[in-house]
């Protein structure tokens, strides 16, 4: 095992620029007011796992099925973007359920595609070309106790920050979400014409 600390905390503020829960306050918000209560720790053990199994796993399984990093991305890419697009507008694009139950806003879309999306699953595979898989572990992990935190006090948050400040904060991470989106949407659709 060959721990190393720049390694570790490169891949930490990497998927924590991707997974950027604190601009996920607001959906994690709405969620909580539909569902009526998010259980944290379930969300946060199940995005865990799924990171973990998918930098194991997750090209293996798209090869599977036939499909590579890149058009995954892309995938991933137009998820992220109507998300942004919901987030800017003030819009809802995907459908609502009426009487979402609070452990299945936990699992969807909160841990998968919110946290452990197609962002952070694809971020996972490009970090794993370059980084130790243990030092990827421990980022991971980090992050997973920061989603925690969050989860757990968005209460909190959520009285600080006003209605006013949380709507302010939607919009500039709608745009920051979108300019993620279009970024990996870019580079993956010309590695898919090249």
């Amino acid at each position: 095992m060959e721990l190393n600390l720049k390694e570790i905390l490169t891949a930490t503020m990497v998927l924590f620029a991707v997974i950027d829960i604190i601009g996920s306050i607001p959906i994690i918000i709405t969620l909580r007011d539909k569902a009526g209560h998010i259980n944290s720790g379930k969300a946060s053990i199940i995005a865990a796992i799924l990171m973990i199994v998918f930098l194991f796993l997750g090209e293996s399984i798209l090869k599977l099925i036939g499909i590579n990093v890149n058009e995954f991305a892309v995938a991933g890419a137009l998820i992220l973007f109507f998300i942004a697009l919901e987030m800017i507008l003030g819009i809802t694009l995907f459908k609502d359920e009426e009487h979402t139950s609070p452990d299945l806003a936990s699992i969807f879309p909160l841990a998968f595609p919110l946290l452990a999306g197609p962002g952070s699953l694809t971020t996972l595979l490009s970090l794993r070309a370059e980084y130790k898989i243990e030092n990827i572990i421990i980022a991971i992990l980090i992050n997973i106790i920061v989603i925690f935190i969050v989860l757990k006090t968005s209460a909190r948050i959520q009285r600080f920050l006003g209605k006013n400040g949380i709507a302010v904060i939607q919009k500039v991470f709608g745009v920051i979400l979108l300019a993620i989106a279009v970024k990996l949407f870019t580079s993956n659709i010309q590695e898919l014409f090249n």
